[in-house]
Parts: C-alpha cells; sequence; structure tokens
C-alpha cells in the first residue's frame, strides 16, 4: 500500500469519527465530556488531510476544497444548522477528493 493510500484511509477514518462525536454533539448525548475529544480530532483531520494531500503530489490537488471547507468550520457556530450542512459538505468534498487523489 504506497503512503498516500494510508494517509488518505487514515484521515477518512479520523473524519469519520469527528463526524460521529460532532453528531452526538448534535443531539445532545455527550456535551460535557466530549468537546475537547472533537476539537482534537478536528485538528487531527485537518492536519491528516493535508498530509494526505502532500503525500499524493499533484493529485493531492483534489483535496484542496476539503482541506478549505474543513478551515472555515471555526466560522460556523456550534449547535447551528450551518455547522453540520458545513460539516456534511467537507465529508462530500472530502470524498471526491479521496477518488481523485486515489
Amino acid at each position: 500500500m504506497a503512503p498516500r493510500h494510508l494517509a488518505l484511509l487514515l484521515s477518512a477514518g479520523l473524519l469519520a469519527l469527528l463526524l460521529l462525536l460532532g453528531l452526538s454533539l448534535q443531539l445532545g448525548w455527550r456535551r460535557d465530556l466530549a468537546r475537547w475529544p472533537h476539537h482534537a480530532l478536528f485538528f487531527a483531520v485537518c492536519a491528516g488531510v493535508l498530509v494526505a494531500g502532500l503525500l499524493a503530489g499533484l493529485r493531492g490537488l483534489w483535496l484542496l476544497p476539503a482541506l478549505a471547507l474543513l478551515l472555515t468550520m471555526p466560522r460556523t457556530k456550534p449547535g447551528r444548522a450551518n455547522h453540520w450542512q458545513r460539516a456534511l459538505l467537507c465529508a462530500a468534498a472530502f470524498g471526491l477528493g479521496v477518488w481523485g487523489a486515489w
């Protein structure tokens, strides 16, 4: 397995965890204990997407929209519709980016 494939799979796994944890926060299941892991996962996903894009070379340009959307997430307010909508848009952009960078 090429290093870029491993980085893409690792980033995808981190993004899935981030989305699941965000969903639990959005639904109010774990408001008190899950905020700092959510933020730590967010930074790990951003770093993973960046590393995967760099390892993919020119194919990594496919990941730029996902990275750009991730970096605009702090401009949305947690608990509001625009936050989870942007998160789903990030996931879709990442999925297309993985398809192009694979």
